[in-house]
């Protein structure tokens, strides 16, 4: 399986999850200038963007530290693009991660981190 296959069964697992656990997949690789968002989805009210990061091995980092502060803030403005384009409020986006860790062909551990981050402005 090469990255590409790796990255689309992480997001398949990630909206699985998040639709589990009440909320809405309302967009997946939704694109825009800024770059593409994984999944975006509601939560009740709450206009959520999710970044979903999949890794096999821990050898280039864990999934958690790929999302870094550069990421954060493009994930910001794809949010600010996403709101613009559907007439939403900006401020009610929630940015969450969600992590998965491949153990074996058959088994993974995923990590759902609400509202792990903030941007200014």
């Amino acid at each position: 399986m090469d990255r590409h296959d790796l990255a689309r069964r992480g997001e398949d697992a990630a909206a699985a999850f998040l639709e589990r656990v009440g909320m809405t997949v309302v967009e997946r690789n939704w694109r825009c200038q800024a770059g593409e968002a994984d999944i975006i989805a509601t939560d009740g009210d709450q206009l959520v963007i999710v970044e979903v990061k999949t890794r096999r091995s821990e050898r280039t980092g864990s999934p958690e530290e790929a999302v870094t502060p550069t990421k954060q803030r493009r994930i910001a403005r794809i949010a600010k693009a996403y709101a613009a384009v559907n007439g939403l409020t900006p401020q009610r986006v929630r940015f969450d991660v969600i992590t998965i860790r491949v153990l074996s062909e058959d088994r993974a551990l995923l990590r759902h981190l609400r509202d792990a981050f903030s941007v200014e402005g």
